[in-house]
């Protein structure tokens, strides 16, 4: 590949996942294919990797991928959840499914593509950028109301009411049209103490996550691609997620053990009447997060969290 990239948790998710000879896994979210690659070379000549990415930039990364390992490749571009219907509608069945969720270092790092609260760029936010939606829209247009909202919801900002202000003020004299001015407007909202409670993490963060799930449409996407990506397993296949911050990992979370519970008949009944068995066997009991050797090499896998499961024969066995 053209450019350096470190994948998070990537060996967590292969010995996990335990990609094999002659497997089809999906990736659906390919970004800049360092966990496809991992998994390519272990399902060899005779497997099958399809990859899935709304960043038009994501396919020429694939293309680089394609031509350098052995097994069959594909790739769709579109929302993962929509790829994965797609694929259902196919009838493909895969060993594989992983994702690796949220904004890629690629898209962080592109400064036009104004993710970062780190540069100044334009307000922009987009995975797919045809899309009609962007940061700016979001930042300028959407009401007091509706943008405290978004970041008290998808930013788990405890200011938000405050930010969502001070975003309004300034905009009645001019629009917010950078990553810059808005971080300027985050930090003109925040009084100085609860700045300096931020510590070493940018008082942006949480403000620029919301932004960018609303853009996106982000947990929308992961709530309907879990059962799609579940379903497109065959009996033993395993599914894996990496998320990067609460909303995501406690939906990943959820879904997972809902399929690992057996009986769901009330505690005072004597016997169980439901017969439900267990759909999957969960292979993470607790997310894992990155050891402490990965994050001296990269930083920003902090935040990773990863769970996985194998599904089962729904008689409880594999």
């Amino acid at each position: 590949m053209s450019r350096v990239h470190i994948p998070v948790l990537a060996g967590e998710l292969i010995e996990l996942t335990a990609p094999a000879r002659g497997e089809t896994a999906v990736d659906c979210t390919f970004g800049a294919g360092g966990h496809a690659r991992l998994v390519a070379d272990r399902i060899g000549a005779s497997g099958s990797l399809v990859a899935i990415d709304r960043d038009p930039a994501a396919e020429a990364r694939f293309e680089e991928l394609a031509a350098e390992v052995a097994c069959d490749t594909r790739f769709l571009r579109a929302d993962y959840a929509d790829g994965l219907a797609a694929l259902a509608g196919e009838g493909l069945e895969a060993d594989v499914v992983f994702l690796d969720l949220g904004v890629s270092s690629m898209q962080v790092d592109a400064r036009e593509r104004g993710f970062s609260y780190s540069y100044d760029a334009p307000l922009d936010m987009r995975m797919d950028p045809s899309q009609e939606l962007d940061a700016r829209t979001v930042v300028n247009d959407w009401d007091e109301r509706q943008l405290a909202q978004v970041l008290r919801r998808l930013g788990e900002e405890p200011n938000a009411r405050r930010i969502a202000r001070e975003i309004v003020r300034r905009r009645r004299k001019s629009a917010i049209v950078t990553t810059g001015e808005l971080v300027e407007a985050i930090e003109a909202a925040l009084p100085a103490a609860v700045r300096r409670k931020f510590g070493g993490s940018h008082p942006a963060k949480r403000v620029f996550q919301a932004v960018r799930i609303a853009v996106n449409g982000e947990l929308d996407s992961l709530d309907r691609a879990l059962p799609l990506a579940w379903e497109l397993l065959r009996t033993g296949g395993r599914l894996a997620a990496i998320s990067f911050h609460s909303l995501e990992d406690r939906r990943v979370k959820r879904f997972l053990a809902d399929r690992a519970r057996g009986c769901v008949c009330p505690p005072d009944f004597p016997v169980c009447v439901c017969g439900r068995e267990p759909e999957a066997e969960l292979l993470t009991p607790r997310a894992v997060a990155p050891t402490a050797g990965e994050l001296a090499q990269n930083p920003r896998a902090r935040s990773g969290r990863l769970r996985a499961a194998r599904k089962l024969d729904g008689a409880g066995a594999a």
